[in-house]
């Protein structure tokens, strides 16, 4: 069998097209949820802490800054200067709060909507049983 075709079967399988699908949703997803925390949540936290907060920007210095570098995470990050940035891992963090309570909630949702599911009635006895059935009870009298 050649490589090509052996490809060619493993990429047309359902998982593997399940998956492509998973992804590329996912990456959508991910990017709606950082809209959601950048654009919406963010500023309501930072309105609540007092004003204008950018917690991107927020970052401690690890080391000493050179005479005439503005004091800008991107400005130190250029001249080399170690900062410990918490501020992109705040929002990184909230991020995936997000996401995975999202995420909690959908499978929930579809588990409830699978127990929700009203299981198949049995299917009728078929006509042979019931006839042994009738001839055993007749013995038992």
């Amino acid at each position: 069998m050649s490589v090509m075709r052996e490809f060619k079967e493993f990429a047309m399988r359902g998982n593997v097209m399940d998956l492509a699908v998973g992804v590329i949703i996912g990456g959508a997803f991910g990017k709606i949820v950082d809209s959601v925390v950048g654009d919406l949540i963010m500023p309501v936290i930072a309105f609540i802490m007092g004003g204008r907060l950018d917690f991107s920007g927020m970052f401690v210095t690890l080391g000493s800054v050179p005479p005439g570098t503005a004091m800008t995470l991107d400005a130190l990050r250029k001249a080399q200067v170690p900062v410990f940035a918490y501020g992109s891992f705040v929002t990184i963090v909230v991020n995936f709060i997000i996401l995975a309570f999202i995420i909690f909630m959908m499978v929930k949702q579809m588990n409830r909507l699978r127990k929700a599911e009203p299981p198949a009635p049995p299917p009728a006895t078929p006509e042979d049983i019931l006839l042994l059935r009738e001839i055993r009870d007749s013995l038992k009298k």
